[in-house]
């Protein structure tokens, strides 16, 4: 994946420019420091109306985009979400799951809200890759970065984290409070993280010959000590039972590895010493690494890919 552009890949300026707009969105809703963050104050002040019924079929969209006189960013998979900027609506595929919902409540918000995108569509159309994190589109980027913040509260989720032990269960635990996905908070707690750690995120297990499985690596996700020191795409494709990655992987009813020790070997060929731990909900595998310190040793067990 890497190569591709994702929201993290905003310049300074853009990131800061779109930060600054989810904060106003949170002050100007009183917002701050409520938990979970009250989505529907953001999108009064983003000047948008949810249609809350479940419209979004093929007919009711080809009748919508004959409806409107502008230009259409229209979506590349099916619909998740979408923003009328003329009459200020917003339509979500009501069949998400709930933290879904939310995050793409507030994309649509970002749509809205963020004052040089309002004007740039007439309608606009969202899909998962619009909303994935590696969406190529900035305008997509931005909302998603926006979305993000106002979930997030900006750096509390990070705040929060940090005064809790280092470990998979911090963020699944404050998943809840933020009304989030455990897959954004794990991936948020990664990225904003001060510590030297990532996150990989893997599909979940297949079998596969001699008894064996595969998982394939679907991202990743890590803080900049980490890949200043590991790079940028040491990790492989697919995992097995006879990798250490691969050995963490919870199979059958077991949904945690507990944590365990590593090593992995950084760009100069050191060897570090890391503790890693895995965890999944059956849709994903999440594998935390966290580097601690470096080895006299170096012997590599897990090669760069």
């Amino acid at each position: 994946m890497i190569g591709r552009p994702d929201d993290s890949s905003l310049t300074p300026e853009q990131r800061a420019k779109v930060r600054r707009e989810a904060e106003r969105a949170l002050q100007d809703a009183g917002a701050l420091g409520v938990f979970p963050t009250p989505v529907d104050r953001i999108m009064d002040v983003a000047n948008v109306v949810e249609i809350k019924e479940d419209v979004l079929n093929p007919s009711f969209l080809a009748k919508l985009r004959g409806s409107i006189t502008g230009t259409l960013k229209s979506a590349l998979e099916k619909v998740q979400g979408v923003f009328h900027a003329v009459a200020g609506l917003v339509y979500i595929d009501q069949s998400l799951y709930h933290a879904r919902k939310v995050f793409v409540r507030l994309h649509e918000a970002g749509h809205g809200f963020l004052p040089w995108q309002r004007s740039m569509y007439a309608l606009v159309e969202d899909c998962e890759k619009s909303l994935d994190p590696h969406a190529a589109d900035l305008f997509d980027r931005e909302a998603n970065v926006f979305a993000s913040e106002i979930l997030f509260q900006l750096d509390t989720f990070r705040d929060m984290a940090e005064s809790k032990p280092f470990e998979i269960w911090t963020p699944i635990k404050l998943a809840k409070t933020f009304d989030a996905s455990l897959y954004s908070s794990i991936r948020q707690y990664v990225s904003k993280n001060s510590r030297c750690c990532a996150v990989l995120v893997l599909d979940p297990p297949l079998p596969a010959a001699n008894d064996g499985f595969r998982a394939m690596f679907r991202r990743a996700e890590q803080s900049e000590t980490f890949a200043a020191i590991f790079g940028r795409n040491w990790w492989k494709p697919q995992y097995g039972p006879n990798d250490e990655i691969g050995s963490l992987i919870p199979l059958g009813s077991r949904r945690a590895s507990g944590k365990r020790m590593m090593s992995m070997v950084d760009l100069n060929g050191d060897s570090h010493e890391c503790i890693v731990e895995s965890f999944t909900q059956t849709h994903q595998v999440f594998v935390l690494i966290h580097a601690i310190k470096a080895l006299t040793t170096k012997r590599i067990i897990l090669s760069a890919a």
